[in-house]
């Protein structure tokens, strides 16, 4: 301040003025919290209480699901309405399975942390070639044109169907800070759903800007007596002939068609 007591800067004078005039300062607009949405259950189906959900799947009428653990990990086709497995294939021991995509007439399966993904002729599930990576597996999906891998980090890694070979990374943020624990993803009309690994909740993000536009908070759909023998939240699945979105979780006995609302 001056010695008359008025401020020395031009831009504090016209403040100033304009209160004196009875017109509001301008103030930064603030950003909006990103929004966070709630669900409805439409419908509940049953599911294997032993499989150890790492991908989930719905294309043409069939759920495909890819389960976890060394020893355990399968890939397999499952009807919907019953959890009666209709197939399934059984990786090897040394393999710890993890997310799937359904891309045109072939499957992709994650490993863990062997640098090997699988790929499936989707009709039979038998195998057709292998593939390397130099990250962890966790979760798969596709954008139409392009594979989209999660590794756990804050990064998804697109990739080129055909070879497998990378083509871009998206680096992941909820405001300002870096959102770890990508996990399971899926495409669902432009966004890419994650699950963030040992919570309850689902981002929404955007994949040109990595931004998250909305969160899901699906807090609940278990009882606390399933919750005790069961683990994290993981599988996303979205039917676009029907847009229909189907969750369930590792070791839960039941999978949920949800609908997305305001909390």
């Amino acid at each position: 301040m001056g010695p008359t007591g008025l401020p020395r800067s031009v831009a504090g004078l016209a403040a100033l003025g304009a209160l004196a005039l009875g017109v509001p300062e301008t103030v930064a607009p603030q950003k909006k919290p990103v929004p966070v949405y709630g669900y409805r259950v439409v419908k509940t189906y049953p599911h294997d209480p032993e499989a150890f959900t790492q991908g989930l799947v719905y294309v043409d009428g069939v759920l495909y699901e890819g389960t976890g653990l060394n020893g355990r990990s399968t890939l397999r086709k499952v009807d919907l309405t019953t959890g009666r497995v209709l197939k399934q294939i059984e990786l090897a021991r040394e393999y710890f399975g993890e997310g799937i995509a359904v891309y045109k007439d072939k499957i992709f399966q994650l490993t863990w942390r062997s640098n090997v993904g699988f790929v499936y002729r989707k009709d039979t599930l038998d195998l057709w070639r292998r593939v390397s990576y130099t990250t962890e597996g966790w979760g798969l999906t596709h954008d139409g044109t392009r594979l989209i891998q999660s590794d756990g980090s804050a990064t998804l890694y697109f990739r080129n169907p055909d070879t497998f070979e990378e083509v871009g990374r998206l680096d992941v943020k909820d405001g300002a800070r870096p959102l770890l624990a990508l996990n399971e993803l899926e495409w669902i009309q432009g966004e890419i759903y994650a699950n963030v690994w040992q919570t309850d909740r689902v981002a929404r993000i955007a994949p040109d800007t990595g931004r998250v536009l909305a969160w899901i908070d699906l807090s609940g759909l278990l009882s606390p007596a399933e919750r005790e023998a069961a683990d994290v939240l993981n599988g996303i699945a979205h039917d676009a002939g029907r847009n229909r979105i189907f969750v369930t979780g590792k070791l839960w006995p039941k999978l949920f068609e949800i609908q997305i609302q305001s909390k």
